[in-house]
């Protein structure tokens, strides 16, 4: 992308890093110094959520937070895959490639599934877990508005042409309204239909049924889940989230029974939006233990 403007410069000040995968180049942000805390964005944001996080972390962390394929400053090609199993595979490359003995993981949304399944693959060297409102199992129902965002034709304008999603989710994913530079800067990388390529592919790889190509993937990864039961966890639940209702929650409770859960009632799907400040007490505390 051309040139980052001065606000953006000003939010989001960090160095850019790229790591080569199949069909083009994930770029990552990689600051600071200590144990490794590998945070996960889901759709349509990027690592610019986690701004705030990096910039107060990053005195006692390495803090790495990669754009997704399609997102943010990562390349976008037209042709690659954007399946769940890809997005697992670029994360355990990079990760490889990184050389990390030991890293932690901060997951949010789509991230949930895709970190808890790289977390699968590197059991041995994954650390503590922080979950914000996100799922790594079938989803027990899908909201309306995202179901007509999959709808062959309309959809993909919607999504894509007009940027509908991208621009409703600055809009309905907080519980107080984000200021309007913050919400140019989650818009920013997604400046064209072209560029919205993995907004439009993410929404359609949610797996619905047995016959979805990600389906499998997804059952892989909530089996994966049981190896995870010696993991510190922490589920950080902004209860005011239309998608990732409390529902989830529980689920992630029933199934991590030793986790430590935090519902917070003012609070919606971004949770480092609505409670930075609470986000950045909770994970110093899990991950300095």
């Amino acid at each position: 992308m051309s040139a980052r403007p001065v606000y953006l410069r000003t939010l989001y000040p960090f160095a850019s890093h790229y790591h080569a995968v199949d069909k083009g180049r994930l770029h990552y942000v990689d600051e600071g110094r200590g144990d490794a805390i590998l945070c996960l964005h889901g759709n349509p944001t990027w690592s610019f959520a986690w701004r705030n996080l990096i910039q107060d972390m990053r005195d006692e962390f390495r803090i790495i937070a990669p754009d997704h394929l399609g997102c943010g400053f990562s390349d976008k090609p037209q042709d690659a895959g954007y399946r769940l199993e890809d997005r697992i595979d670029h994360l355990e490359s990079l990760v490889r490639t990184l050389d990390l003995p030991r890293f932690h993981l901060v997951l949010h949304d789509w991230g949930g599934a895709i970190g808890m399944g790289l977390a699968a693959r590197m059991e041995e060297r994954v650390g503590r877990i922080l979950i914000m409102n996100t799922a790594a199992f079938p989803f027990p129902s899908m909201p309306r508005r995202i179901m007509l965002c999959r709808t062959p034709g309309i959809g993909e304008f919607a999504v894509r042409r007009l940027n509908l999603f991208a621009w409703a989710a600055t809009r309905m994913t907080t519980a107080v309204a984000l200021p309007d530079v913050i919400r140019k800067a989650y818009l920013y990388p997604y400046d064209s239909p072209r560029n919205r390529i993995a907004i439009w592919r993410f929404v359609r790889d949610i797996p619905t049924d047995p016959d979805h190509p990600s389906w499998n993937t997804l059952l892989a990864v909530e089996a994966g889940l049981a190896r995870l039961q010696g993991k510190d966890l922490l589920i950080l639940w902004g209860e005011r989230d239309w998608c990732f209702h409390r529902g989830f929650r529980e689920e992630w409770e029933r199934r991590f029974p030793r986790a430590r859960s935090i519902a917070m009632d003012d609070v919606g799907h971004y949770v480092f939006e609505d409670a930075p400040r609470r986000l950045l007490r909770e994970a110093r505390g899990l991950f300095r233990e």
